[in-house]
């Protein structure tokens, strides 16, 4: 590939000229968030074809479909997947298999660990201390130190041998710009990496693209290839991501108490007069159509560098490089805001975010919250809410009050593997708002048509009750 001189075009012929240099052993870092349009495709399919094994992929989450590092897995090049989400709701990938086989080595790490890794990698440091993991299984085999009175650890840099990313316009010198939400990890990624390779929509002579409009350099860029996968193939399997959690299984039977769609509700009463507020994947989801119909003047952030957005409803309107962390659709608002996932972080590390809203597997009486695995189920996916509550923000937790089969989420101590220890201010469930307090959980409201005792008779640990507890408004 060119490099070097800087009038020297780092146009490269071929996706598979590109990657000739790729070794079996390397690591191999993959830009995009989860969308099939954010992916380097084009990349990916030469590197497929190139046929190297035993190889290191470090990417965010290995989504799903056949233009995602899936068909790395498929081939079975992939020796060890680093990363924040290895398994995928309601379906089972190649990646995932092979993982829960052990043919796959995995190792978990929260979003904004990863991200903050990789930039450390690029800026030539060993690592950092970081508040984020402490007293999950993260933390094991850790070197841990306190910072006033704060318990961090310490997390090693994350370099890689190759990145391969995926921008909406690069020039011949290998400057970049992105488009939408697809920046996210990978300016992060292109300055940790020994060689680096972008897929662009469109290339443009040097000078095309305006010094202030560039995102990403060409000093960290190796070769430019030109995106080669039909549009309307991407976007057919695109729009596939637009998940409803209202249509998603709750319990067997008939549920008790408030909908999804009436959780939501409550849940967006309670931020509605707040400035900043994160949004988690799932069930938080909701949260964002009751702001909208509320007209509450909030700015919704998103892991994957958004801040400022709403949740699409009319499908002509739809672009698909601008999605939520959940990978949801959504539309910008007066006020927003595109950064990279360096930035998100800051902000939710930092405590800058007003609120955090996530969904739950477990909460205990302590406010414990288990919320990213369930052992012999999936594979781990972890996404960003240790980094989420690191910053301190008021943390509402919603989800059903039991699972399926009837058992509490409520409980003296989490059985599943712990997202942070007591973080949880207030948990809204199909039955109640319950607040976490010193002494204990405190039952605040009751859905309509819910008394205590069924509330007592559904939750897994003690529960105070004041003398009088009203009914929710919704």
């Amino acid at each position: 590939m060119a490099g070097g001189k800087a009038d020297a075009t780092k146009v490269v012929a071929s996706a598979a000229e590109a990657i000739a240099g790729v070794r079996p052993g390397m690591a191999i870092m993959v830009g995009g968030f989860s969308t099939t349009v954010s992916w380097p495709g084009t990349l990916l399919g030469a590197l497929a074809d190139h046929g190297a094994g035993d190889l290191t992929i470090i990417c965010n989450s290995v989504s799903k479909g056949a233009f995602t590092p899936q068909q790395l897995a498929e081939r079975g090049l992939v020796k060890k997947f680093i990363g924040s989400g290895a398994g995928q709701p309601h379906a089972r990938t190649p990646f995932e298999e092979a993982i829960l086989r052990g043919a796959i080595e995995l190792e978990i790490v929260p979003q904004g660990t990863f991200v903050e890794r990789i930039r450390a990698a690029g800026a030539g440091m060993a690592g950092f201390f970081t508040p984020a993991g402490v007293g999950t299984e993260v933390a094991e085999g850790k070197e841990q130190r306190d910072f006033d009175g704060r318990l961090h650890l310490f997390e090693r840099a994350l370099p890689a041998d190759y990145a391969l990313l995926r921008v909406q316009v690069a020039d011949d010198a290998g400057n970049c710009r992105f488009q939408g939400t697809t920046r996210n990890f990978q300016t992060a990624m292109a300055t940790a990496a020994r060689t680096v390779v972008v897929e662009a929509d469109e290339i443009v002579p040097a000078g095309a693209i305006a010094p202030e409009g560039v995102h990403l350099p060409g000093i960290f860029v190796d070769g430019v290839v030109r995106h080669g996968i039909a549009r309307d193939a991407l976007l057919r399997e695109a729009w596939g991501y637009r998940k409803d959690p209202t249509a998603a299984p709750t319990m067997e039977g008939e549920v008790r108490g408030l909908t999804r769609e009436q959780m939501g509700l409550r849940v967006a009463r309670m931020v509605a007069d707040y400035d900043y507020v994160n949004l988690g994947v799932g069930l938080p989801t909701l949260v964002a159509r009751w702001l909208d119909e509320l007209k509450a003047p909030v700015l919704l952030q998103g892991e994957n560098g958004i801040l400022g957005y709403q949740g699409l409803t009319d499908r002509d309107r739809w672009q698909p490089h601008l999605f939520d962390a959940g990978s949801l659709p959504v539309e910008l608002v007066p006020g927003s805001s595109i950064f990279d996932s360096v930035s998100s972080f800051a902000m939710a590390r930092g405590g800058h975010l007003d609120a955090v809203v996530l969904g739950g597997y477990e909460v205990s009486e302590t406010g414990d919250l288990a919320n990213w695995y369930r052992p012999g189920k999936t594979a781990p996916a972890m996404g960003g809410a240790m980094d989420l509550i690191a910053g301190g923000s008021e943390l509402i937790v919603i989800m059903e009050h039991t699972t399926r089969s009837g058992r509490p989420r409520l409980v003296s101590a989490c059985e599943l593997p712990l997202t942070a220890r007591r973080c949880v201010d207030t948990v809204v469930t199909n039955l109640a708002v319950i607040d976490v307090t010193p002494g204990g959980l405190l039952l605040r409201e009751l859905a309509p048509g819910i008394d205590a005792g069924e509330v007592i008779a559904a939750t897994g640990c003690p529960l105070n009750m004041p003398a009088q507890v009203p009914e929710m408004t919704l």
